[in-house]
């Protein structure tokens, strides 16, 4: 049994020849950046108005203006102000030669075309390049949200070079599972991994493809490893991967060819937890129980897919005070477990053990508890993984 860091060492180490595609920005939500990106023009690329009001020149700050025209966003015009005038102007709009200013309309009166003003007036201008010079990076590798979309189409960027997403298989394996809207036999249970992986693995905008449930018989087993491992690139199994007289899974994997890296890990929930790998493909064999399962995927298998992509990730962590005491009897493995953090407060969650989905019902974050903590004091403050 080896310590979580040794095994996230591992998986660190893993190389993989990373692929790229490009796209059109409006179908790389969630995709993952493979290169920094430098914008091609100043932004703004002009001096524009912050408001609707009036351009005119600061050495006429006070005076009577003459309203010689106007000017709407988008127009090019070639209007330019002489001491003693002003120029309406809408928000967005070029600013006119001559001009250094804008009041805005609230701030003056106007009658029978001339300007006086009510209040003086700041800037009110956007300068050139005065939010991003052309040259600058606009946007470094990262995991493409909707703000970034935004960024870059401001920056007239309508494709972006993206990694390709791995291809991730998933089985859950086990006899006594059955899928949900099937009656349930005396003895069975609903599977919920393979849908929680799957919906885990597209959460990440990666390609998932669930096999379907394996029973507990070597042959079936080994021959869908074999089948998912000839298409994908990255094969997730949940159950059978234990010491039980019916775990098939880590020799069926290596009959298939899988070098284990790993297996066992001091870490709870999920202990079992089992990384191969066979050339170009990768196998990661998780707990049965589900609680397990979600939590190996958030440390584990999540980090490791887009690594794949070129992109390291780092979870986000709140700090906050501990609400009520945590405590456990066997402190041999570094623990996670789920949590609510709400308003700066750290709240354990009601929790008896990797069997217990319904704890992730309101969780938001993992605590971990590191080897050889027994307790956890009421007033600690301490930072929760994000989940």
């Amino acid at each position: 049994m080896i310590h979580p860091d040794k095994a996230f060492e591992i998986i660190k180490k893993i190389e993989w020849k990373k692929e790229t595609e490009i796209i059109p920005i409006d179908e790389s939500l969630g995709r993952v950046l493979a290169e920094d990106i430098e914008a091609t023009l100043d932004s703004p690329p002009f001096d524009k108005s912050a408001m609707d009001g009036f351009a005119y020149n600061s050495s006429d700050s006070g005076k009577k203006l003459k309203i010689i025209g106007s000017i709407a966003a988008g127009e090019n015009s070639d209007l330019e102000i002489k001491p003693g005038e002003c120029v309406k102007i809408m928000t967005g709009a070029m600013i006119p030669k001559g001009a250094n200013r804008v009041v805005k309309i609230e701030n003056c009166t106007v009658e029978n075309g001339f300007l006086t003003f009510i209040e003086e007036s700041i800037d009110n201008i956007i300068k050139k390049g005065e939010n991003l010079k052309a040259g600058e990076i606009v946007l470094k590798k990262c995991v493409i949200e909707p703000q970034h979309i935004g960024i870059l189409a401001s920056s007239g960027i309508a494709e972006v070079k993206v990694a390709k997403q791995p291809l991730v298989g998933i089985i859950t394996t086990g006899t006594e599972l059955k899928n949900p809207g099937e009656k349930l036999e005396r003895g069975q249970i609903y599977n919920s991994n393979g849908f929680q992986i799957t919906a885990q693995v597209k959460a990440m905008n990666c390609k998932a493809k669930y096999y379907g449930t394996v029973p507990d018989d070597k042959e079936k087993t080994k021959q869908i490893i074999f089948n998912a491992l000839s298409e994908c690139d990255v094969l997730i199994l949940s159950g059978g991967v234990s010491k039980g007289d019916f775990d098939f899974v880590p020799n069926m994997l290596q009959e298939n060819g899988v070098e284990i890296l790993f297996h066992r890990v001091a870490i709870k929930p999920g202990r079992p937890t089992l990384f191969g790998r066979k050339e170009n493909k990768f196998v990661f064999g998780l707990p049965g129980n589900p609680v397990s399962t979600f939590t190996i995927f958030e440390v584990f298998v999540k980090p490791f897919l887009y690594q794949l992509m070129g992109f390291e990730f780092k979870p986000t962590f709140f700090r906050g005070i501990l609400s009520e005491k945590i405590s456990r009897k066997r402190t041999e493995r570094v623990e996670y477990r789920p949590v609510i953090y709400r308003n700066g407060f750290i709240e354990p969650l009601p929790y008896h053990g990797s069997s217990h989905l319904n704890s992730l019902a309101f969780a938001n974050a993992l605590i971990k508890i590191d080897k050889g903590i027994s307790e956890i004091k009421k007033g600690t403050t301490l930072d929760v993984r994000q989940i």
